[in-house]
């Protein structure tokens, strides 16, 4: 937003808004609808979590906007939206196995250490994600700019584990 924010004053003013400057030196300001949290920092900078679609961060945005402009302060542009990050999920349709993979497909780009965290982690470098792979064959992508960075990361990992048979082609 360009100004500098008084967190504390704001939190009074914006119902539901959680600031624990020891905790996070951001304010957390949730909304039910488009279900979204937003971090607003003493900057003026905004980050705006857990939409499920770009119109959907644009309505989030637009409403904390209007919420912060009622609670007196001045805002006179529209703050810029730039997509950092997309979480995505997916499903390989089978089971697979994580011990193989990752003894396949090197240790590189690959870390599993299944006492610690139950998936494996791989980075692919283009598109430049992080897939996390589950033996149940669901997966998350992290760390994409755009939803085909989504898709072709999911379709890499799959011609891959296809590639060194660990994954059966579907039909």
């Amino acid at each position: 937003m360009g100004i500098e924010l008084d967190l504390g004053t704001l939190a009074l003013s914006l119902s539901g808004a959680e600031y624990e400057p020891e905790q996070f030196p951001g304010l957390i300001y949730r909304l039910k609808n488009p279900k979204s949290a937003t971090l607003l920092f003493r900057s003026g900078k905004l980050v705006c979590t857990g939409s499920r679609s770009l119109a959907n961060v644009k309505q989030a945005i637009e409403t904390v906007v209007s919420d912060v402009k009622k609670a007196g302060i001045p805002i006179t542009a529209s703050p810029e939206i730039i997509v950092q990050n997309i979480v995505a999920s997916s499903d390989l349709g089978q089971d697979i196995n994580l011990n193989a993979i990752a003894i396949s497909l090197g240790l590189e780009r690959v870390e599993y250490e299944p006492e610690q965290f139950p998936g494996l982690v791989y980075r692919l470098e283009e598109p430049k994600v992080v897939v996390l792979l589950f033996g149940s064959g669901k997966l998350v992508c992290t760390g994409a700019r755009t939803p085909k960075d989504v898709e072709a990361a999911v379709r890499k990992i799959t011609e891959e584990l296809q590639s060194i048979g660990m994954l059966k082609a579907t039909i």
